[in-house]
């Protein structure tokens, strides 16, 4: 890694929050990190809104690149800047995240280590007065604790905070596409990348802030299209031999105990009913859309 390449492409799909955008790129601005050494590209997942103004404060402040395309979902968002990309790694974010300042500086040190592995990163819920996006990030919280309990042989990670070899990942095929919404295509393509014999690592000091405003109704929502991204995910992964054996009963069991190792007073039990809702929502969209499929 020479100080004269460009090491790290930071790829942000976006759609239509343009402040959430900007303190966005407030925190690129604030990276502790030679600026000749990143890009920022952001993918706006639409023609019909031009980001042009959100953009303009900071092109000189930042190695910044807009692209834009007809709204596709964000998997093919990420493709769309992930092939543009000129670094040597690609990090990816989404416009509702705000990144440690020293996110890159730790992002290297881990790829001096380990250079051919996927590396996720720590994700800490920016809302904490939010009972409903405190909920959402303990839920992946939890999962983490589950699948990346040893953080050498990870699992899974969320792509608002992972980051890769930009080869590798050409050479495994991106996001898988068929995912139009935001659910599941991480987690496919965490399990593709480790079908392909490749390795993830958890880097908890690798830190962004999540700023996902959440109602109940919003809450259910995102469930419920984790749902539905369930389905997919199961019948892409189908033929892979890791993914042919059912969770084991435990596994539910302590996710709906979580809550209460992690809040205190009322606070855990709100939480442990919100994660109750959350399986009904995600055995909700599941079905959803295993009848839709049926029905074609």
């Amino acid at each position: 890694m020479t100080n004269n390449q460009l090491l790290f492409s930071i790829i942000v799909p976006t759609y239509d929050r343009p402040q959430k955008l900007t303190a966005c790129l407030q925190s690129f601005v604030k990276l502790e990190y030679a600026r000749d050494r990143f890009q920022v590209i952001v993918v706006n997942d639409s023609t019909e809104i031009s980001l042009e103004t959100t953009i303009a404060p900071f092109q000189n402040q930042l190695n910044l690149v807009l692209l834009s395309q007809p709204n596709s979902g964000p998997a093919t968002a990420r493709n769309t800047g992930a092939f543009a990309a000129e670094g040597k790694f690609l990090v990816f974010t989404d416009d509702d995240c705000s990144v440690a300042a020293d996110w890159l500086q730790n992002l290297e040190n881990q790829f001096l280590k380990t250079p051919d592995c996927l590396i996720g990163g720590r994700t800490i819920n920016a809302l904490p007065d939010n009972i409903y996006s405190t909920a959402s990030q303990q839920l992946i919280d939890y999962l983490y604790s589950y699948y990346n309990a040893t953080v050498d042989r990870a699992q899974f990670f969320t792509s608002n905070n992972f980051a890769l070899p930009a080869d590798s990942f050409q050479t495994i095929g991106g996001f898988d596409t068929t995912f139009a919404l935001a659910a599941g295509e991480d987690r496919e393509f965490c399990d593709r990348w480790l079908y392909s014999g490749y390795r993830a690592v958890y880097a908890p000091e690798v830190i962004v802030y999540h700023s996902h405003e959440l109602t109940l109704r919003k809450f259910w929502k995102q469930q419920f299209n984790y749902g539905r991204g369930a389905f997919l995910f199961q019948q892409i992964t189908s033929q892979r031999a890791a993914n042919s054996k059912l969770q084991h009963p435990s596994f539910y069991f302590n996710l709906l105990t979580y809550p209460f190792s992690q809040s205190s007073g009322i606070q855990k039990l709100l939480i442990a009913t919100l994660f109750l809702v959350s399986q009904t929502a995600i055995a909700a969209g599941l079905l959803w859309e295993k009848n839709n499929a049926a029905e074609e």
